[in-house]
């Protein structure tokens, strides 16, 4: 059992991203950081192009109000002085006076006394500590939030503990972006510092140029406790301005934040790769003007990289792209190799795979197709369970496969393959059904961008290029590399197509509570049964769901199999609209097939199947699903009142992080509710019909 620690004192790994790829020039090192804190801090927050061979910049967390409230002196500095004025205004903003501490710690704490910024903890989350974190203590984080409830009228007091206090408080301070972390080697010369990791990439289809962490900045990395192979990076999203942010204010608010929050934390219990979250913090006093104005918010998440296709693309961007962004540099190629290196060996950690000095074997080819794998696997969890991203951006494709960014995205109420959760999505490129055309359409780029690399080691018999390979290679070579290179498109798309469609019907098959795999489910089960939902306007999660409760035997009754198609039918938000003739004869017609399916695994079951077979689809459909009007109750209570509403967020999040349990007393009847437990059943149902279809914008 390890020891529990607080924030500061989380171990450091050995290899760390900051160490092993190359920094923006002007901030070179953790030293020049910390001293860019004191003289001209200005760098780190004004909006340009880092030079080509940088993968990332220091940047310190700064979630103030944009453009900055420079208060002017009595008396007006002269023209020449002003600047000076204003790094001087930005120093003393900066956390840069050190924390005492009583014990040795991994970091040193660093703040500002003259950012005295309310910051208030609204959430938690337990799986996300659980799993990433598990030797973080917290001290008496949960105690202060409260207990999960839907229903309470009067909120809880606050339990906080003397000997938890101190915990909590290093950890809301450093989720907040209040306090700065800093390592120190033994000679007390820094080793580490926070970053914002530069990227390119495709929005919508038309090339960006330079884009990067506008507003994340990765504060602390540590190893696993019980795995010092598997690292994870804690992120702040919403800590403020970088070299990244462009005309933008670097802050979140309350409404995306939670979105986020629930959104990671409820996919990974789902079964869906993703990033994942841990604590939630609202700044009260920090207004962020976005369609209306609004307080800040910051959300911390992790994940054992937040590398994106998109960081590939900056380092060798397409040629000749007439593009709107935040400028774009030229390819470098060398930049490029250690990237991949770090990726292959790091990251994804590839078998057989042998880089650094030796340079024995060549990455450039599997790193793409493992990439490919990672992400056909992702997609297919997607749409087995209606997620609906709504950004599909190259930039917003992480290279191990993990659902990252949650902005507009939505999960499938009533059925519609053509569905577009995000109201910016004019043409629908990111609909449901498109989904996966997208991300192959990522991967390709993730393609293009390696190809060079992909076609020289082809040459080199097995090899794998060395630092300069590309210095002397004219641009006729490149293009050369680059052509063979390409030439992995088909196996690209085969081995996406292929890993797609086991994994959707590995899903899909779990899901309707079948064990063997028959060619004809696709089209004769999944296919049929997804154009009977869209047809009839029947709610996708409920659906399934109900097919739990089907057996084979209720199609010798004639009043049991009308009676489970009457309940079926009632899925829907607007049951009197319904064909019900026509509704009626498709489902039975499709549940006599269903059976069919069913009895051929007789013997897969055991001896009670119909039991069997249940339990199984009961832990594969959920109950619970974050549909979009539960999201915007959960953030207009929580906007109203942070305190009374952070309880509701934990349960909500509770429910998130549990969806295949029975909430709200699912086959209880009414009045065996109790308020609580009323009110989850409300949860867990579709909501006013006015919701339906609800869209979000990016800035959701």
């Amino acid at each position: 059992m390890s020891t529990k620690v607080p924030i500061h004192s989380l171990p450091l790994p050995t290899q760390t991203l900051t160490r092993f790829l190359t920094p923006d020039p002007l901030i070179k090192s953790p030293s020049d950081f910390l001293k860019v804190l004191n003289t001209n801090p200005s760098i780190q927050r004004r909006s340009r192009p880092l030079a080509a061979e940088s993968h990332f910049s220091f940047v310190s967390p700064l979630p103030i109000q944009f453009p900055y409230r420079i208060e002017p002196p009595i008396s007006p500095p002269p023209d020449s002085e002003r600047g000076a004025y204003i790094e001087k205004w930005l120093s003393a903003l900066e956390s840069k006076e050190e924390q005492p501490s009583s014990s040795p710690t991994t970091y040193k704490k660093f703040f500002s006394p003259n950012r005295n910024q309310d910051r208030i903890l609204i959430g938690l989350s337990e799986t996300g500590l659980r799993d990433c974190l598990p030797n973080l203590d917290v001290g008496d984080a949960f105690s202060t939030l409260g207990t999960p409830s839907l229903t309470s009228r009067i909120p809880e007091e606050p339990q906080a503990t003397q000997e938890g206090e101190a915990a909590r408080q290093d950890l809301i301070d450093v989720l907040s972006g209040h306090t700065l972390l800093v390592a120190f080697n033994e000679k007390s010369q820094p080793t580490f510092a926070p970053w914002s990791l530069r990227y390119s990439g495709h929005q919508f289809g038309v090339w960006a140029g330079q884009l990067g962490d506008g507003r994340a900045i990765s504060v602390l990395v540590t190893p696993h406790p019980s795995n010092p192979e598997l690292t994870y990076e804690l992120q702040l999203k919403g800590a403020g301005r970088t070299p990244f942010s462009r005309s933008a204010d670097g802050l979140a608010v309350i409404r995306s934040s939670i979105r986020e929050f629930l959104a990671a934390e409820a996919m990974q219990a789902l079964g869906i790769q993703t990033t994942r979250s841990l604590g939630l913090i609202s700044l009260p006093n920090v207004e962020v003007l976005r369609e209306r104005m609004e307080s800040a918010s910051i959300t911390s998440r992790i994940a054992p990289s937040f590398i994106r296709i998109g960081s590939f693309e900056a380092l060798n961007p397409p040629n000749n792209v007439m593009f709107f962004g935040g400028g774009q540099q030229a390819a470098n190629y060398d930049a490029l190799r250690t990237l991949g290196e770090w990726v292959v060996q790091q990251v994804l950690k590839l078998e057989g795979i042998t880089c650094g000095e030796e340079h024995k074997s060549a990455w450039g080819k599997q790193l793409v197709l493992e990439v490919v794998r990672r992400n056909a696997k992702m997609v297919a969890g997607w749409q087995v369970y209606g997620f609906m991203h709504g950004v599909i951006n190259t930039d917003n494709v992480s290279i191990m496969g993990l659902t990252i960014d949650y902005g507009p995205y939505a999960f499938m109420d009533v059925f519609d393959h053509f569905h577009i959760c995000n109201h910016t999505d004019a043409e629908g490129r990111y609909s449901y059904k498109l989904q996966p055309d997208s991300i192959i359409f990522a991967l390709r780029s993730l393609l293009r961008s390696l190809a060079p690399i992909i076609g020289a080691e082809s040459e080199l018999n097995g090899k794998a290029v060395v630092p300069g390979w590309a210095d002397e290679a004219s641009d006729e070579k490149i293009r050369e590399w680059t052509k063979i290179g390409k030439e992995l498109e088909p196996e690209l798309e085969a081995l996406f197509n292929t890993t797609f469609k086991e994994d959707y019907m590995r899903l899909m098959r779990k899901r309707l509570g079948l064990h063997n795999n028959d060619p004809k489910d696709e089209t004769d089960l999944v296919i049929s049964l997804l154009d009977i939902m869209e047809e009839h306007k029947l709610d996708f999660h409920s659906t399934f769901r109900r097919l739990a409760f089907f057996a084979p035997s209720d199609l010798e009754n004639e009043s049991n199999l009308n009676q489970v198609v009457d309940e079926i039918l009632k899925l829907t938000p607007n049951p009197g609209r319904t064909n019900s003739e026509k509704a009626k004869g498709d489902l039975k017609a499709w549940l006599s097939s269903y059976a069919k399916r069913i009895e051929g695994e007789s013997t897969e079951w055991g001896t009670d199947r119909d039991s069997s077979r249940r339990a199984q689809m009961l832990n594969a459909n959920p109950r619970f699903i974050l549909r979009q009007w539960v999201l915007e109750e959960v953030i207009t209570k929580v906007e109203r009142d942070p305190n009374a509403g952070k309880r509701i967020l934990a349960k909500v999040l509770q429910m998130a992080c549990k969806p295949f349990e029975a909430w709200g007393g699912e086959n209880l009847p009414e009045s065996d509710l109790d308020e609580e437990v009323a009110a989850e059943r409300r949860f867990c149902g579709l909501g006013d019909p006015k919701m339906l279809g609800f869209q979000c914008s990016c800035s959701s």
